[in-house]
């Protein structure tokens, strides 16, 4: 199965990190975090990726056409130019990443259409470029495998940005609540795919909500529920929060 990524938007709410390079970028423990997704899909079984650029989309094509030159120790001997790696290298990621420049102001379904010729003929994950989970993907591919849709989606539950209070009658206070789930289910953002999903797919359209609309009419869109962690990185507070994730080992994502 490949993994289709979409790394192509402005990232506004994130404006400290984004000015400078696509929200994709914007690092944990100094790797992006879209290194960080392709590793936890990438342990899982997924080894190609097409990445769907769009804003500032050259630093993501820089970053691994110099994949090596980012993440090895080199050697250079000023006298000649000569580069080399000096120590043993480490575990080389397998991966296959198709680089494909899908506009800069597209939206996400027309990012996908132009991505078709990649992916046509098979079932694909899609996900965001900026948010991370712990979601099981063999238990996800099993489940869209037996409930006959165009798409499933991964649906969440986020913690609240504010802890909550109960109130008693009288107007004391009974209990506190920090940062409590809430109690509807979201658009998680991980999906798996079947080819049929570009029959819903129009030309300046996010797909969250025509596309999505009618898959769902058709009877076509399915949700598979995931109780574990989900965190997108769409502010700077959640950009610290998985940074100290990350620091603290409590990662749920690092599954290698």
């Amino acid at each position: 199965m490949k993994a289709v990524l979409l790394a192509g938007g402005l990232g506004t709410r994130l404006r400290e990190e984004t000015e400078y390079k696509p929200k994709p970028m914007v690092t944990i423990d100094g790797r992006p975090i879209i290194w960080h997704i392709m590793k936890n899909l990438s342990t899982q079984g997924i080894s190609e990726f097409i990445i769907c650029l769009g804003y500032k989309g050259e630093m993501i094509r820089d970053y691994f056409l110099n994949y090596e030159y980012m993440n090895e120790d080199i050697q250079i001997n000023l006298q000649d130019s000569s580069i080399d790696f000096p120590r043993a290298k480490r575990s080389s990621e397998n991966w296959k990443v198709t680089l494909v420049d899908t506009g800069h102001n597209t939206l996400t379904a027309e990012r996908i259409m132009n991505i078709r010729s990649y992916v046509e003929a098979e079932n694909f994950l899609c996900t965001y470029g900026d948010g991370l989970a712990d979601i099981n993907l063999r238990n996800l591919v099993e489940f869209h495998e037996s409930n006959s849709s165009a798409v499933t989606l991964t649906a969440v539950r986020p913690t609240s940005r504010f802890g909550t209070i109960e109130l008693l009658a009288s107007g004391k206070v009974e209990s506190f609540a920090e940062k409590p789930l809430h109690e509807g289910w979201i658009n998680g953002g991980f999906f798996i795919m079947s080819p049929e999903v570009f029959d819903y797919l129009e030309a300046g359209s996010m797909l969250e909500s025509g596309p999505m609309e009618k898959l769902a009419r058709d009877g076509q869109l399915a949700a598979y529920k995931h109780e574990g962690f989900w965190q997108p990185m769409d502010t700077y507070r959640e950009s610290q929060l998985l940074n100290a994730l990350w620091a603290n080992n409590q990662a749920p994502w690092k599954n290698w």
